[in-house]
């Protein structure tokens, strides 16, 4: 006859007592868990920071009027609000297109229009994508979904490198950005193409299917009627969200570079076109801008030849921070390891040649 199980006392009852979480090294570290009733913790949120900063604004009123007259702050205001005005119309115009893209185009068209062949239907993708506007972060997702419906690797990195930084709105966006300089939208749409052929055909050659994640190949089921407009919409909304407020950092950053950085140093770093190179390549990697935007901050930086202007505009839908990110967490940082270090490598190359093709030197 089996004796019953001892009961558990109810000091031991596991809601009241603390979390228990294994902390480095293996040690049992007791986790902050949320206070009881009765003991509510209270939290500092946009609400309460907004406030704060109206009543130090109020209090400080006489202060900050003389700190913002100086000239230095009027001059970064004027090209913050101009590059942030003239970029917002393209933005979410790319915003919406790409929403529409996510919801009602489906990567069975591009799959029954591609060729068997990968070395051919890599470039049909990379035309492909000049027709299909959509922004970086928008892109990473349509080449997973491509990749799931069967479309060989190679060729949906193709359109991820081509739909972001050479379709007709950020092509538009280019020459107004550039009304004087007509000759950068053809030298972009050239060293944008060239490196997500290069990309493309270099991982057909040597890309590896397990350096992609098991989930991003995992074919799922298309969207039905209703759920397309909410994916419209939410994707819409997400992007602009995050895209506004890359666009809003580049604007501050662009802004501060004019005002903050000596006259001279950037006219010394404009007769260096290989440091200038070397220079904005590195600060597209880590501006991570909307490529419906970048050619507006690229127009601002005074002093600069055009080359070096270029590889900004083509290295940056290409990779940057924010890419590596989005890129790692969707194919996994195997991928990621490997396709952002090649892929800056050769938009830097592909931006000089054309460039050089274009304009002549280093314009």
């Amino acid at each position: 006859m089996s004796a019953d199980p001892p009961s558990r006392p109810e000091s031991a009852d596991l809601t009241d007592a603390p979390e228990l979480a294994t902390a480095p090294g293996g040690s049992v570290a007791v986790a902050d868990v949320a206070a009881g009733p009765g003991k509510r913790r209270y939290r500092v949120g946009s609400l309460e920071v907004l406030c704060a900063i109206l009543v130090i604004a109020l209090v400080g009123q006489g202060n900050l009027v003389s700190w913002l007259d100086a000239p230095m702050l009027r001059t970064g205001a004027t090209v913050f609000v101009a590059v942030c005005v003239q970029a917002l119309p393209f933005l979410v115009l790319g915003v919406l297109i790409s929403g529409a893209i996510a919801a009602f185009v489906s990567g069975k068209v591009l799959e029954r229009l591609l060729p068997r062949r990968q070395a051919l239907a890599v470039p049909v993708a990379g035309l492909a994508g000049v027709a299909l506007p959509t922004c970086e972060c928008a892109a990473v997702p349509v080449a997973r979904r491509l990749m799931r419906q069967g479309v060989p690797t190679s060729v949906a990195l193709a359109f991820l490198l081509t739909a972001p930084a050479i379709n007709p709105v950020v092509l538009v966006a280019t020459s107004v950005a550039f009304p004087n300089n007509q000759g950068m939208v053809l030298a972009r749409l050239l060293g944008s193409l060239a490196t997500a052929l290069v990309m493309g055909w270099l991982w057909a050659r040597f890309g590896k299917a397990e350096w992609i994640i098991e989930r991003a190949l995992r074919r799922l089921p298309e969207p039905d009627g209703r759920s397309r407009w909410r994916m419209f919409f939410e994707t819409a909304r997400a992007d602009l969200v995050d895209a506004g407020g890359f666009l809003v950092l580049g604007g501050l950053i662009a802004a501060t570079l004019n005002v903050a950085v000596p006259r001279h140093w950037v006219d010394a770093l404009g007769q260096q076109v290989v440091l200038g190179v070397v220079v904005l390549a590195v600060l597209a990697l880590l501006l991570a801008l909307c490529s419906e935007a970048d050619a507006f901050v690229a127009a601002s930086i005074s002093g600069m030849p055009l080359l070096p202007k270029l590889v900004f505009l083509v290295v940056g839908p290409a990779v940057d921070v924010k890419l590596f990110a989005l890129q790692a967490g969707t194919f996994g940082r195997s991928f990621a390891v490997r396709f952002a270090p090649a892929t800056f490598v050769v938009a830097v190359v592909c931006a000089v040649l054309s460039g050089l093709l274009v304009f002549g030197g280093a314009g």
